[in-house]
């Protein structure tokens, strides 16, 4: 495993700047944003699609550094009800991917997005109810007639251009959010969707991480490295469903947190341990999103927590057995 940072909450840097910071606190591989929700500070794909020197630029300072990239993130909603709003994130997929292909990196994160419940919406509407049986009509027009059809598309775009993985991240609010939907969308469209796994957005759901990791065995290709906290007392009086505004800590069900700051060690541990029984051996790539931390605090807590998390080496030959 590769200890990573979605470079993000280092965008008071420039790249040059966060790869010698993030080099000097011990991490090995760096996820870029390519725009999207995702913040592009580090890798315009309008700028680098048209300048191979500035790419070779890239490639020497992580040379430099011995550090590598892990994956280009774009996440974005490229099935947007708003046709304008929908071109342009589909437009930031098919850049980010082509830079991919231009630096050698065969993984790109993205989310799967969320229609509108029927062709008049302007509007994504998440369906996560079986009754009435309106939404069941939702969720068919969803994945039938625009989910599926635009994802064959894309991962057919994604392999012309040698993007061996589309990983989506599994966040509420669109339509892949959980191991159910994901190998859902997955079986409709090819083994070239797999998972961003983001342990922070499953937690709140009621998701035990461990068990969601070995459901996705072989299909997880990428890993957030996120906290949350669950407030029990709050969750005991409202559940786990939220709409206060994040930075309304003391009143939320739950928060994001720095990692070690939602669960210990032992639940950090267990789910690193089975990522590597069920052969993810990949980026460990920690996203930033703790409001009671600055940047720099909330990763180098992160990062030396990691650290003595993470399973560097091959274990080799089990000489005791």
């Amino acid at each position: 495993m590769k200890l990573g940072v979605l470079t993000v909450a280092v965008q008071n840097m420039t790249l040059e700047e966060a790869v010698k910071y993030l080099s000097a606190q011990g991490v090995q591989t760096l996820e870029l944003g390519t725009g999207g929700y995702t913040n592009k500070c580090h890798l315009d794909p309008d700028i680098y699609l048209n300048d191979d020197k500035k790419i070779q630029e890239v490639k020497d300072l992580l040379k430099t550094y011995n550090m590598t990239i892990c994956a280009l993130s774009c996440h974005g909603n490229a099935v947007h009800p708003n046709p304008e709003m929908a071109k342009a994130y589909h437009e930031t997929y098919e850049k980010t991917v082509l830079l991919a292909e231009k630096m050698g990196i065969d993984t790109v994160v993205t989310f799967s997005g969320c229609p509108g419940g029927s062709k008049e919406d302007k509007t994504p509407n998440w369906a996560t109810c079986a009754w009435p049986d309106d939404f069941l009509g939702i969720l068919d027009y969803q994945w039938n007639e625009v989910l599926i059809p635009y994802w064959k598309k894309a991962a057919a775009f994604a392999k012309e251009h040698n993007v061996r993985k589309i990983a989506f991240e599994m966040h509420p609010g669109f339509c892949v959010y959980n191991p159910y939907t994901l190998l859902k969308l997955r079986a409709a469209v090819g083994d070239i969707i797999g998972a961003n796994f983001d342990p922070s957005h499953l937690v709140w759901q009621g998701i035990d991480p461990v068990e969601a990791i070995k459901e996705l065995k072989g299909a997880i290709y990428h890993f957030h490295a996120k906290d949350t906290r669950i407030d029990d007392g709050n969750t005991a009086k409202n559940g786990v469903l939220d709409t206060r505004h994040y930075g309304n800590i003391l009143e939320r069900s739950w928060v994001f947190r720095t990692i070690g700051y939602g669960h210990d060690y032992k639940f950090w541990k267990d789910m690193i341990s089975t990522l590597k029984v069920c052969g993810y051996d990949g980026a460990i790539s920690i996203e930033h999103e703790d409001a009671l931390m600055s940047p720099t605090e909330g990763l180098e807590k992160a990062i030396a927590f990691l650290k003595d998390v993470l399973i560097f080496e091959q274990a080799g030959e089990m000489w005791w057995a």
